[in-house]
């Protein structure tokens, strides 16, 4: 079976920048936040969202994800029911993805609450990917079209890079994406994997 390398990093890190790098060098990637707003589309899960969080953040019958966001980016419990809905369901998900890839050496899980969700503990290796506060907030603000107090709501219910670094194998400091780039073909290469490898 494939092992798995947990890359993670706080909101405006550049993860989805480096899992790309390691697309490219040949690693299958699975982008866990990509999914879970997948599966939030689908029946079963929209009948158990409307059931804790009611019919007011849909709008003929599609989800508005800006009011979902607003309800649990301030208020941990409604946030923690939301992740007790989604994360089964990606869990399961990425299971059956395993299956299909598991002939590589070694596959890429990126998620922005790895530790936050427990899911580290399944990781053989976990990357955290980090970056000047400053440039974080400036990269949401930009690709979400959304202000500065809302980036700051959501960095706050997340792990802190205090607390992941510690805990994680290794550390890609994304400030630009050209030392990023490098520091994907440096983990590579302690890993003894193979680029571009099918």
């Amino acid at each position: 079976m494939a092992k798995i390398i947990g890359l993670t990093g706080g909101i405006g890190s550049g993860k989805t920048t480096i899992a790309n790098y390691f697309k490219e060098m040949g690693l299958p990637v699975y982008i866990a936040d990509d999914k879970a707003k997948e599966i939030m589309q689908s029946q079963s899960i929209i009948k158990q969202i409307k059931a804790v969080f009611g019919d007011a953040i849909f709008e003929k019958e599609v989800l508005n994800r800006a009011k979902l966001a607003d309800i649990v980016f301030n208020n941990a419990d409604k946030l923690n029911q939301l992740n007790a809905i989604i994360h089964p369901a990606v869990k399961k998900d990425f299971e059956l993805w395993l299956q299909k890839n598991k002939n590589y050496d070694y596959v890429i899980y990126e998620a922005a609450i790895l530790f936050e969700s427990g899911r580290y503990k399944e990781c053989d290796v976990v990357i955290t990917v980090t970056a000047p506060e400053e440039i974080k907030i400036k990269r949401v603000i930009k690709r979400d079209k959304t202000s500065r107090k809302q980036v700051l709501e959501r960095m706050n219910v997340q792990w802190n890079d205090e607390q992941r670094i510690p805990v994680s194998n290794f550390i890609i400091f994304n400030d630009t994406h050209k030392n990023a780039k490098q520091e994907v073909v440096k983990i590579l290469k302690i890993l003894n994997i193979k680029q571009n490898h099918s």
